[in-house]
């Protein structure tokens, strides 16, 4: 069976906190989600936390990602990801 993985079309940098300024905190969260059949982001939850408020950006962020769904045979299947959403203090 031919599988491919879904592929990001569109995404937007998450929000960078205000409270994360004053500790200059960068750093990453590991965010688990499942693709859809129509490339929508679905059951965001977070697997590996950096701060509430990091997370809680994290989340909102991958939840506006659109993909481009992955393919079983052809077909369009619900597929479940990890993606690394990047926060840097500048």
């Amino acid at each position: 069976a031919h599988l491919s993985m879904p592929v990001l079309i569109s995404s937007k940098a998450p929000e960078y906190p205000a409270k994360g300024k004053e500790a200059h905190l960068s750093g990453i969260c590991l965010v688990g989600l499942t693709v859809d059949q129509q490339g929508m982001p679905q059951d965001v939850h977070i697997i590996r936390s950096l701060r509430p408020d990091f997370d809680q950006n994290a989340t909102d962020a991958v939840r506006g990602y659109r993909f481009k769904p992955a393919m079983a045979d052809g077909k369009p299947v619900a597929r479940q990801l990890t993606v690394e959403v990047k926060f840097a203090y500048f």
